[in-house]
């Protein structure tokens, strides 16, 4: 939770709380700029489909805004949009219309409040008056007294008291009950309850952790820099990657080596994937290897580094220009290519190693994409299931007889992992599945295997899914 009382704290003459830079009796509203920031990123978000993590930065860099005032505006906003699902649920209870008859600018503002007034420290009074004062600013004089009217009712309920109130029964509705309680749609806690066998307990666990904040990490690009280096700009040793680094605060292009192109910002489950791929001993030559699907670069700047520490070669390929041209950028000797990894550009069976990153729903890392979660559809799992199959037939005919190939997904829905490479092994008849938990022997609870699945609440990362496959010689 942000600490931020949004007030003075002082009552006017008539024994009301007093608004900070608001003098007592004075009607006008006054313009907060973190508040009306987070406001514009929803309303973004909501009307062109912006991206929080991308848009975010470049709101807080045009306003001015550092330090306290650009956490408190990244809080309201990212935490608007994860607790979104419960926030309509108990708006709902509170007014006299259901929230898709809300016009979606006024909803925006109230949903704003709503997650001041229960997931914040933001006092009541503050929380109630800042919002209005947003309404009346941004949507009109008559839409804050529907607004004040909501918050209010709001107000007068924590919210572990709120959820009894609008989240089914358990008993009767589990499902249902987790989606409320911890603002998921029910297709996302349905396929995260089956993607972690069904414990009730640990689905609960992995949608809480959905909505916390992740913490930031680096990665030190071997060669290039050093864990030490890190730590000496005032990040802690990561757990488990020997390259990464956790950077408890700060902006990380405030660390000399990330401004430089020498380390970057970097999951540490996404270093370890493409960690495991490098570890898995080969017959005969070790050379050439290819990322098929490599933007925005993350992984492929990690590749691209130990290739040249080991006089390797990588190519990376990504189907859309702008992508590969972040390729470009994050890697350093890599030959970079804009294809479609499902009609290769290259020849057949040539590369020693290849990863393919495959799109996916993104479920892995709704803790980062706070408004993903509302974004995604099922619908688009059987499409992109039938992408993620082509894709991975690909990466096995690029491979050489007793190569090695890397799936993976940002995403831990079944359909999109085991379902997947379960059915190419056994269409093609001419791959292994390697167990992949042995080549990350620094990371516990992976699962039963042979697949390797990272957890949120497990590992503190991104909900990685990884299988290595060898090619039949």
């Amino acid at each position: 939770m942000t600490r931020e009382d949004g007030g003075s704290g002082r009552a006017d003459r008539r024994g009301r709380p007093g608004r900070q830079g608001r003098p007592a009796g004075r009607s006008k509203p006054v313009r907060d700029e973190p508040r009306n920031t987070a406001y514009d990123l929803l309303r973004a978000v909501d009307e062109r489909d912006a991206y929080a993590n991308l848009l975010m930065p470049t709101l807080l860099r045009e306003r001015g805004l550092t330090g306290r005032d650009a956490a408190l505006a990244t809080e309201l906003a990212y935490g608007t949009l994860r607790g979104l699902g419960t926030y309509d649920e108990i708006i709902a209870v509170c007014s006299d219309r259901p929230p898709e008859d809300i016009d979606p600018p006024l909803l925006d503002a109230i949903r704003l409040g709503v997650h001041q007034l229960l997931k914040t420290r933001v006092p009541p009074h503050a929380a109630v008056s800042a919002t209005v004062d947003l309404v009346r600013l941004r949507v009109g004089a008559g839409a804050s007294k529907f607004a004040n009217a909501i918050l209010r009712k709001v107000a007068t309920r924590d919210y572990e008291r709120w959820l009894p109130i609008v989240a089914p029964d358990p008993e009767e509705d589990l499902v249902g009950h987790l989606s409320v309680a911890h603002s998921h749609p029910r297709w996302i806690t349905s396929a995260l309850r089956d993607a972690v066998g069904g414990d009730p307990e640990e689905t609960a666990a992995l949608l809480a952790a959905d909505n916390e904040r992740p913490g930031v990490t680096l990665i030190a690009l071997p060669g290039r820099s050093t864990v030490g280096e890190l730590v000496d700009a005032g990040a802690v040793p990561a757990r488990y990657s020997p390259y990464a680094a956790y950077l408890p605060e700060g902006d990380p292009a405030s660390v000399p080596a990330v401004a430089e192109g020498r380390a970057a910002v970097q999951d540490e489950a996404s270093q370890l994937v493409a960690l495991a791929l490098t570890r898995v001993p080969l017959d005969g030559d070790d050379r050439l290897w290819l990322d098929m699907c490599a933007g925005p670069g993350g992984k492929a700047g990690l590749l691209d580094a130990l290739a040249l520490q080991e006089d390797r070669h990588l190519l990376a390929s990504d189907q859309r220009f702008h992508r590969a041209r972040l390729v470009w950028r994050a890697t350093r000797k890599a030959g970079v290519i804009a294809a479609d990894g499902t009609a290769p550009a290259w020849r057949e069976g040539v590369f020693d190693r290849v990863l393919v990153d495959a799109p996916c729903t993104g479920l892995g890392a709704l803790r980062r994409r706070p408004e993903a979660r509302w974004r995604r559809d099922p619908d688009s799992v059987p499409e992109l299931g039938a992408l993620q199959r082509r894709l991975l037939g690909s990466a096995l005919t690029s491979a050489r007889p007793g190569g090695v190939v890397a799936y993976v997904t940002c995403s831990p829905h079944l359909a999109e992992t085991r379902a997947v490479v379960d059915d190419v092994v056994r269409r093609r008849g001419d791959a292994e599945v390697l167990d992949a938990r042995a080549y990350l022997d620094e990371v516990d609870s992976l699962g039963a295997g042979p697949y390797a699945q990272f957890w949120p609440h497990r590992h503190g990362t991104d909900a990685m899914f990884l299988a290595l496959l060898r090619k039949a010689s």
